[in-house]
């Protein structure tokens, strides 16, 4: 309840901004609606001019003048000059208006002002629209008056706080979440439609104005590096497309809720179920499902804070696909292994733990690409309605795309030296590219600070961090892995630009176990991927890389199951390491 009422409280400053921005918008049309039947006669200036008033960050301009007029023979005055009163810098309308009204008076020439026939007191001396301001106006309406009722409405609307230490919800913890009270559980499609729409319009409406002060300031001041507010209208045309692609994909799809089985998902057991989508079958067309435990917490304090997720496991699978009498019936399930973090239903914590299940696939036309938060609970069930046929041929198309992705990585030669695997050089192009270049952009803006704003701090660090993204994203493009199973041993050299810089061996004998850890995580948006390498452990601990680059538990067990055979690795204990953290060699292990 507390929380309702702070939000509430939150909410009315900008429910009253919007809302007194609303007010001045509609009594300058219906002002100036008025003004247009009202009277042209000759009035004669007493002052005229405009006024500057200094800010902290801007100047403002407020055009004024006194003038004198009959009406039916009886003499009036006013200073009235604009439908709207006040100072702003919209434009140049108030220091022009100053300026002709001003030179009229030194000239001692007449203007034309506007009489209220049923109140002469009344007169204006422009009674156009000012449709700038308005615009400027009709912004603060929309985003501070939209925000702030749509949060009064969320809080009215939203549903009473459950009592969680109630029996029910201690035994079924997933209920206190209003999303997951059954087995079929939404995703966030819809309202992620109407939310890319809402954010498009606010970013046009804030960055409309600014092509034409971009125009002024290059035309007339000649300040080029306004260009680069451009960027801003350039982003919202792009949020305009996002908005507008998924529209299309609501639309093609529809809800295409996922049923669980079982419910919930099981940490231990299965992550399984049926997605029902809205599309005619297609034997050719492959749905891939991603199953993602995702730990999101908050970094930073202040006005620094934001919200990060770090993935701690993850798999990957082909659903497998029938005709349904709605569309198409996709099928998966998921081997969970014991440990893992369960889901939390209360996400107002700064820490919690998630399930994010991702349904894709590249279809002709507009494609599929859904993302759905689920409950995983350490309940050790098995899914029971799933039809084994539909689960075994998925498991079997999955094994051959990983044992396919797996064997692209590398290439496989003979030699008098016996097998190696070469894992070459650019097979991580596009992660290291993308790395140098953001790094690049850190240590640009590191040495800008340094040397042209004389920032040596702030310089130093964007530069020092900058450059170790740039050398990790060289690190990744140059970098080459080389097992060699030869005779007895098994050695293993890393080189970058083909010059070895590290060396292990170990006997095949001295063989124990594959150790598998994540390499690499990387994140866009809501998508993570998770990059395993394996490693072979020798009996005293020794440990060297056989294998890297396998995206997903999926691609690391067909990667294991190849090397072992190819390298002739044969484990006295069989043993897989099921998850671990980023970088970290303790990692939980299994027998």
């Amino acid at each position: 309840m507390k929380g309702k009422v702070f939000l509430f409280l939150f909410a009315l400053p900008f429910f009253a901004v919007g809302a007194w921005m609303g007010y001045a918008i509609g009594d300058h049309l219906l002002d100036a609606r008025a003004m247009n039947s009202w009277q042209p006669v000759d009035a004669k200036l007493s002052a005229a001019g405009y006024r500057t008033h200094s800010g902290d960050d801007s100047d403002t301009y407020e055009a004024y003048g006194q003038y004198a007029y009959t009406w039916n023979g009886q003499p009036y005055y006013n200073d009235r000059v604009a439908v709207a009163g006040g100072a702003d810098n919209i434009g140049d309308y108030q220091r022009d208006l100053g300026r002709r009204l001003s030179n009229a008076m030194s000239r001692g020439e007449s203007i034309i002002v506007y009489v209220d026939p049923e109140n002469p007191a009344d007169a204006v001396i422009d009674r156009k629209l000012r449709w700038g301001l308005l615009g400027f106006k009709a912004i603060f309406f929309l985003v501070f008056g939209g925000v702030g009722l749509g949060l009064m409405i969320w809080v009215f609307l939203a549903p009473p706080e459950k009592d969680t230490s109630t029996p029910a919800y201690v035994d079924k913890p997933w209920l206190a979440n209003d999303d997951w009270q059954t087995g079929t559980i939404r995703s966030a499609s819809k309202s992620t439609m109407w939310f890319s729409w809402g954010f498009a319009a606010l970013w046009n409406l804030i960055s409309a104005p600014l092509p034409f002060v971009v125009y002024t300031e290059v035309a007339e001041n000649h300040n080029t590096i306004a260009l680069v507010g451009l960027l801003f209208p350039v982003v919202g045309i792009g949020l305009l497309w996002w908005a507008i692609a998924r529209t299309m994909e609501w639309r093609r799809f529809g809800p295409a809720p996922v049923n669980l089985d079982p419910f919930p998902g099981s940490i231990g057991g299965h992550v399984g179920g049926t997605f029902d989508v809205n599309l005619p079958y297609d034997p050719s067309a492959r749905f891939s499902v991603t199953l993602t435990s995702l730990h999101s917490y908050v970094s930073g304090s202040g006005d620094n804070r934001s919200r990060k997720e770090t993935a701690k496991w993850q798999d990957v699978q082909v659903a497998h696909a029938a005709s349904a009498a709605g569309g198409t019936r996709l099928s998966f399930r998921f081997d969970v292994p014991e440990g893992l973090n369960e889901s939390d239903a209360d996400h107002s914590d700064d820490a919690y733990d998630l399930w994010r299940l991702n349904l894709k696939a590249d279809l002709p036309g507009t494609d599929i690409d859904r993302d759905y938060e689920i409950p995983v609970y350490a309940t050790a069930q098995q899914s029971r309605r799933l039809s084994s046929f539909s689960i075994e041929a998925a498991e079997s198309d999955q094994r051959e795309i990983d044992m396919a992705d797996v064997r692209s990585l590398f290439t496989m030669e003979q030699g008098v030296n016996g097998k190696t695997m070469v894992y070459p050089m650019f097979r991580h192009s596009y992660n290291g590219i993308v790395g140098f270049l953001i790094g690049s952009v850190f240590t640009g803006a590191g040495w800008f600070l340094a040397f042209r704003e004389d920032h040596w701090f702030m310089g130093g660090i964007f530069g020092f961090v900058g450059s170790l993204i740039a050398l990790f994203g060289l690190y990744y493009l140059f970098n080459s892995l080389e097992v060699t199973a030869n005779g007895g041993r098994v050695r293993s050299v890393r080189r970058i630009l083909g010059i070895p810089v590290k060396r292990s061996e170990m006997r095949r004998a001295d063989f124990v176990r594959f150790r598998r850890e994540v390499s690499l995580s990387t994140q866009s948006g809501s998508k993570h991927v998770m990059y395993y390498k394996l490693l072979g452990v020798g009996s005293s601990g020794q440990e060297l890389v056989v294998g890297e680059g396998f995206k997903g538990t999926g691609q690391a067990d067909a990667a294991e199951e190849f090397i072992s055979g190819a390298l002739m690795l044969q484990p006295e204990r069989q043993h897989r390491d099921q998850f671990a953290e980023f970088g970290d060699a303790n990692l939980l292990a299994t027998d």
